[in-house]
């Protein structure tokens, strides 16, 4: 089966501590919020203690128009992408020649050309590389892409394809919504980026002889319906508004459980089988609701809430910085895990992954 071989991140370098953020939110919004103090909590409550912006802080209290953020974000996302490409593919012994498509997921800005084909013309791929840009999915667009990608080794199985997501979540900030959701949203999302490189059954690589890597085994999309108004964009004339629903974590509570089961089930396996859990950290409520919905152990969830600690929540790219922790350490073969996410639409996404 397919496999992951390698992942690499491209960070911003402003780091901006839960706590400063905090602050910006209390001196932006105080007018508009009566009970400011108490909704402020949700700062504290996030289990979040620092987070990468791609400006400073006092930036985000000033008046930009939308064709101002977005070419900002053209600017930075071709940046960090470049640079979670390079350090993928860094003494991994694969040549950019080497690299037959790219999958490109992000939901944040808005380019055409698209961003792939924008990195293509800074680094020496080939021309002839196959571009699939997905947009859309918001924070399930990991998962989806990575789910895609592997069904792209199956179809060209001497494949070696790069997914690279790229979110900069804190462009979309509007600090003139006076909603509940924006004030949410500014305490969670994040900027930042991700390359991962999947090879086919037939790839010629170069495997490790010391540890095991992660095969994809199986995936499963599954569409929650007439939820539309759960997560994602209102779209207006000055940018992106975020909606994020409340009842996101009693809807995971309710709806994943039997989701998950029967696909777990499909390959006669349950959820204790499951050894490595690579979940999208949505916020600590979600984190929660997974451990409730599933049954499962605290510690699966470790890397879940470093991921998030130390980074937020950026979106589609998050799943990628806990893959790449677990990648990192010693797995022994025939060992499973399970990859997840959730998204607009509403939305969710598994995976299958076996160490061989």
């Amino acid at each position: 089966m397919p496999k992951i071989f390698s992942v690499g991140l491209g960070i911003p370098e402003n780091i901006i501590p839960q706590k400063d953020a905090m602050l910006f939110a209390k001196k932006l919004f105080s007018s508009g919020f009566r009970d400011i103090e108490r909704l402020l909590s949700v700062f504290q409550n996030a289990e979040i203690e620092s987070r990468y912006f791609v400006k400073n802080i006092d930036w985000y209290g000033e008046e930009h128009s939308f064709a101002e953020k977005n070419s900002l974000f053209i600017e930075m996302a071709e940046k960090l992408g470049i640079a979670a490409i390079e350090n993928c593919l860094h003494n991994k012994g694969i040549d950019y020649q080497e690299i037959e498509a790219i999958f490109t997921i992000c939901t944040t800005g808005l380019a055409t050309p698209s961003l792939e084909a924008r990195i293509m013309n800074k680094l020496p791929f080939r021309w002839d590389v196959k571009r699939i840009p997905i947009w859309g999915l918001g924070c399930v667009g990991g998962a989806a892409g990575l789910s895609r990608a592997f069904e792209y080794c199956l179809a060209f199985p001497k494949a070696k394809i790069l997914l690279l997501s790229i979110e900069l979540c804190s462009l979309t900030f509007q600090k003139n919504d006076l909603t509940k959701s924006n004030l949410i949203g500014s305490s969670l999302f994040a900027d930042g980026a991700a390359c991962t490189l999947l090879v086919g059954d037939e790839a010629d690589v170069q495997l490790p002889t010391v540890s095991s890597l992660p095969s994809i085994i199986g995936t499963q999309s599954i569409l929650f319906k007439d939820s539309l108004d759960v997560m994602g964009w209102d779209i207006k004339n000055d940018g992106l508004h975020v909606i994020f629903s409340k009842d996101i974590p009693m809807i995971v509570r309710k709806w994943l459980q039997p989701k998950v089961q029967e696909f777990l089930a499909g390959y006669q396996l349950k959820v204790e089988n499951i050894q490595h859990l690579i979940a999208h950290p949505g916020g600590k409520k979600v984190i929660d609701a997974y451990v409730q919905a599933l049954g499962l152990e605290e510690e699966l969830t470790n890397d879940t809430r470093f991921v998030l600690k130390k980074y937020g929540n950026m979106s589609s790219v998050t799943i990628f910085y806990v893959l790449k922790r677990i990648l990192e350490r010693e797995i022994q073969s025939q060992e499973w895990g399970l990859a997840m996410a959730l998204g607009p639409g509403f939305s969710s996404e598994q995976l299958l992954l076996r160490w061989d």
